[in-house]
């Protein structure tokens, strides 16, 4: 159950994901197609077949005219041949249309092989003109710019010259003759088997074929271009929610940095410094009893600073808890205060520069504090029993220096430590523009120097 919750949260944590079909379906009528493919098919079908039937009516006639002006034999079967041609064209053609999206190469192919068998046959073109549009839209649609010139100009002359050789009824035709009647009273014009060429009227239907092949290959290109962008949209849509993120989780990581390094700061300070004073109170409770004492009383005091700080620090977890913007994080700004709690607890500091004014930046001064904390803890930790210690600060007009050194433990640490205290002492510096320099001292121990620009950053220590 909780795997599912947070999958559910992590879902709904930015707006969901679209694809390209998504986009380009806005529309009412795009949603409908989107949900309901097959009225696509269906539609176009019928008008191919509604076309065919109709316009079979015209042929017919136009045949009858030009038997009436003696330009085909009468009782020759020409009507009949003309309109089961065109009829048959109109079947095929809306069949094999079917499959035009997945193979619209091979549909046009074969729309062109039926229009050179009909022409051949019947001497007609019929509806396959119209369908040969309709497979060019899916082609010029599906593949590139270059592919559906290929294709369209090589239909384009494949079937003007099977209309050249071999048309007799066409657009020019049907427009001349169909509504031609019988002379009365008189033999017709002519009588002969077929009509005679006409370049004229056979270019009429090139010029028709060439408008219908451009329209399909236009309005192929033009569903292509709408393609290609909605997936752009959904790539770029794609972008800004991994952008975001991203963004989120580089955010999380810092934050869980940052409470990361509040509690080593806190934990291992405070706790080092804790159980330095009760040994010491130990120690001195027979033979030192108000020394005793007053470590007891700096234990309880510092236990206490560390569970309110610890309070504050995972509060920052919960932050519909706190709608001002979350817990601060600690900010004891306190040099002298941090330099006498680790002297109680035993190490012999010496100090110097403890009363130089720090600039007003509570940042810096939070840094420095923290800084000094953590190398005296690493004093307390990893070099018990040494005889000296010191904390030297200095402040230019430029820069606030803080060094921590030691002469080096008497006695081997008992904790090997992790280094993340150098590595947050690294870290608070970056982000103020200064630098950690951290090593063994010249005269042996520990020496940790750090310099601290006044107002500066990690772009102007760059530069």
């Amino acid at each position: 159950m909780s795997t599912r919750r947070a999958g559910e949260v992590e879902r709904t944590s930015g707006p969901p994901a679209v694809t390209p079909p998504q986009v380009q379906r806005q529309t009412t009528t795009g949603r409908l197609l989107a949900e309901h493919p097959w009225t696509t098919h269906v539609a176009l079908v019928t008008v191919v077949l509604l076309l065919g039937t109709s316009t079979a009516g015209l042929a017919s006639e136009t045949v009858r005219g030009a038997t009436a002006l003696g330009l085909f034999l009468p009782g020759a079967p020409v009507a009949d041949v003309v309109v089961r041609a065109w009829l048959a064209g109109a079947v095929l053609g809306a069949l094999v249309l079917l499959a035009r999206r997945r193979r619209p190469l091979a549909v046009t192919a074969v729309l062109t092989v039926l229009a050179v068998l009909s022409l051949q046959v019947a001497g007609v073109l019929g509806v396959l003109g119209f369908c040969l549009a309709w497979a060019l839209h899916a082609v010029a649609a599906r593949h590139s710019a270059r592919t559906a010139w290929i294709v369209g100009t090589s239909v384009l002359v494949v079937v003007t010259v099977a209309v050249w050789w071999w048309q007799d009824i066409g657009l020019g035709e049907v427009l001349l003759w169909s509504d031609e009647v019988p002379l009365v009273g008189g033999p017709p014009a002519g009588q002969l088997a077929e009509p005679e060429f006409s370049s004229g009227r056979r270019s009429w239907t090139v010029v028709l074929l060439l408008v219908l092949l451009v329209l399909g290959g236009v309005t192929g290109a033009g569903a292509q271009a709408r393609r290609v962008h909605a997936h752009d949209l959904a790539e770029r849509y794609a972008a800004m929610a991994r952008e975001r993120d991203t963004s989120a989780a580089l955010a999380r990581s810092a934050e869980r940095a940052r409470i990361a390094r509040e509690v080593h700061d806190i934990v291992a300070h405070s706790v080092s410094v804790m159980v330095a004073l009760s040994d010491g109170a130990l120690s001195a409770l027979d033979r030192a009893p108000d020394s005793s004492r007053a470590a007891l009383t700096e234990l309880s005091r510092t236990g206490r600073e560390a569970l309110q700080d610890m309070r504050s620090v995972l509060g920052s977890l919960r932050p519909e808890e706190h709608p001002q913007g979350g817990p601060a994080a600690p900010t004891e700004t306190d040099l002298r205060a941090v330099v006498e709690r680790f002297r109680a607890a035993g190490l012999p500091l010496t100090t110097s520069g403890l009363d130089t004014p720090l600039p007003p930046d509570t940042a810096l001064r939070l840094a420095v504090v923290r800084i000094v904390t953590e190398g005296l803890t690493n004093v307390l930790r990893h070099a018990p029993g040494t005889p000296s210690a010191g904390v030297a600060l200095r402040c230019t007009g430029a820069a606030v220096e803080v060094e921590v050194v030691d002469a080096g433990g008497t006695r081997a640490g008992d904790d090997r430590g992790t280094h993340r205290g150098l590595i947050g002492m690294r870290e608070r510096a970056a982000l103020l523009g200064g630098h950690v320099a951290a090593g063994p001292g010249d005269a042996g121990g520990w020496r940790v120097r750090v310099v601290l620009p006044v107002g500066g950053s990690a772009e102007g220590d760059r530069t």
